[in-house]
């Protein structure tokens, strides 16, 4: 996911422990189920269709207000079962699902297996324009629900089938082991009817089956949500809801908080990092994450595609210094990246540090005679765009820049291009108005290395912004999901180190602070808040 939603370790005064549960500020005592907590937000870039949203600021309000059959455990990041009473396979090819029962959106109607059904076959329709319709690719019969090119053929996916209200079937057009591990991402989320009989009004205030309802939403300014008093799911709500408030600039979120006219932060701007243990002492949450900084480049833009491209992409990635940026810039709450995952799947999962070699190493003279022998920066100058409504983003992206610079010898070899907001920034990349690389910061969906890689750099792909596409990687990244695993995926993840497909910057940590309202807060691994398990005094 853009940021990009679960293991994760908290700060709780000067030690670094594995935390069972959040740092715990004043509000622990004599905790308010009934109050309201505010938290700092932006606007989704799109309507929170689950189908639809493959971004943080969206997922957050997803997350709140939406189950799944599978569920993400906030300690382990285990995928356990949710709204699955069972999933079945004898060949990770056919999955028989089955839905537990006592389970109803907020407006009363019974979630069953249809209301997965419809949704998925809404989602993977071409006509529909989901943004997250690639995750519904494995399905048998989406070829025809979205082909590549021309109109679909058909509304729904083939390999859906309702059994009864509880049961439904799922026929894969090739084997995928880990699918079921993939059921707890939004994108998978059931729908109730009245999404599909009065589908603007239910974007105007979307209908889910989570512990939270939206009571309204404007626009630039803030979403109310409050809880479900009738959640019948184990995670019921422990405060009485979460306004999310609009800003613009961390740093104003930030001020708010030390003016007590805030909650909760959920990403602590670089300026104030210097400050914040100061600041908040142990109310400082800052916890590794599934999260990786890279910059994207338009492929579509033929000047990224010669055949000397890829020496120039490496060749900037041995100009930046990441060690001393991650060191100044953001006081060691990131660490620079030597693969393209995170180090939260550990070896098991993927991760396998050290992967990028050389080309992830500052080297200031193996950069200049790589980029020369590419055939030099096209238009001879390097544009890095970013939304500027971070608190963040400008001082790494200068650093980067400089780093740059002073490693070709050139003042202004390097140069940042702001953006307001995000979802100015977001709508630029998908209009492909861009002509030089641009932050692309993703957010793990689910704990696989197959999500690291697949959405971003698979032709076509759901999130690959910049449109790169290799036959060799998209074929070992077939086999690995095919039941061939953990290596061959390393093997796609070497196609992309060899292209230099995207440059890795650092993994991101996630950082919180928050009020002396409140207690028990924590970040799980995708740097998300717990908000139900959230109390407010």
């Amino acid at each position: 996911m853009r940021g990009a939603t679960h293991a994760r370790w908290a700060v709780c005064a000067a030690a670094v422990t594995l935390a069972a549960t959040g740092c715990a500020g004043a509000g622990g005592a004599g905790a308010d189920t009934t109050a309201v907590l505010s938290s700092s937000w932006a606007d989704p870039q799109n309507p929170l269709e689950p189908a639809n949203t493959n971004e943080v600021q969206g997922g957050k309000v997803l997350d709140m207000i939406f189950r799944n059959l599978k569920r993400y455990d906030p300690e382990t990041g285990k995928a356990e079962d949710m709204l699955a009473e069972r999933i079945e396979t004898s060949d990770a090819r056919n999955y028989t699902i089955t839905v537990k029962d006592g389970w109803t959106f907020s407006n009363g109607e019974k979630v069953t297996s249809k209301s997965f059904v419809d949704a998925w076959n809404y989602g993977a329709s071409l006509e529909n324009g989901q943004k997250n319709a690639y995750f519904f690719q494995y399905i048998e019969g989406y070829d025809k629900t979205h082909p590549s090119g021309g109109k679909q053929s058909a509304d729904t996916l083939s390999g859906l089938k309702v059994v009864d209200d509880r049961t439904f079937t799922v026929r894969l057009s090739q084997k995928f082991s880990g699918f079921p591990d993939t059921l707890g991402y939004n994108a998978f989320a059931p729908l109730p009817r009245a999404f599909f009989t009065d589908h603007a009004g239910w974007l105007r205030k979307p209908v889910g089956n989570g512990p939270y309802v939206i009571e309204s939403y404007t626009k630039g300014s803030q979403m109310e949500l409050r809880t479900w008093q009738d959640y019948p799911g184990p995670d019921k709500a422990r405060n009485g809801g979460v306004t999310l408030k609009v800003y613009t600039d961390n740093n104003t979120a930030y001020t708010d908080l030390m003016a007590g006219n805030l909650d909760l932060v959920d990403d602590v701007p670089a300026s104030q990092l210097k400050n914040v243990k100061n600041d908040l002492g142990d109310r400082y949450l800052n916890t590794p994450a599934g999260i990786i900084q890279t910059l994207a480049f338009p492929y579509y833009d033929p000047r990224w595609n010669t055949p000397g491209s890829a020496k120039v992409r490496t060749g900037l990635s041995r100009a930046i210094d990441r060690e001393q940026i991650t060191r100044t810039i953001f006081q060691n709450t990131r660490t620079p990246a030597t693969d393209w995952t995170s180090p939260v799947l550990g070896a098991d999962g993927g991760y396998k540090a050290g992967l990028c070699g050389d080309a992830c190493e500052y080297d200031p003279a193996a950069a200049r005679k790589l980029i020369e022998e590419g055939g030099g920066l096209p238009g001879g100058r390097l544009t890095i765009t970013y939304n500027a409504d971070s608190g963040s983003h400008k001082q790494w992206v200068d650093a980067v820049c400089n780093s740059i610079n002073n490693a070709l010898g050139k003042d202004e070899a390097c140069v940042g291009n702001p953006v307001g907001t995000f979802a100015d920034f977001r709508n630029k990349i998908a209009q492909r108005k861009l002509s030089g690389p641009f932050r692309a910061g993703w957010q793990m969906d689910y704990p696989l290395i197959q999500n690291f890689l697949q959405p971003l750099y698979y032709t076509n792909a759901s999130s690959n912004d910049g449109k790169w596409s290799d036959e060799e990687f998209d074929r070992l990244v077939d086999e690995a999901n095919a039941g061939q695993g953990v290596e061959t995926f390393q093997r796609a993840e070497e196609v992309v180190r060899d292209n230099m497909a995207a440059i890795p910057l650092w993994y991101q940590n996630g950082s919180a602070g928050y009020s002396q309202r409140l207690s028990d807060v924590r970040l799980n691994a995708f740097s998300v808040p717990v908000y139900d398990e959230i109390k407010v005094s």
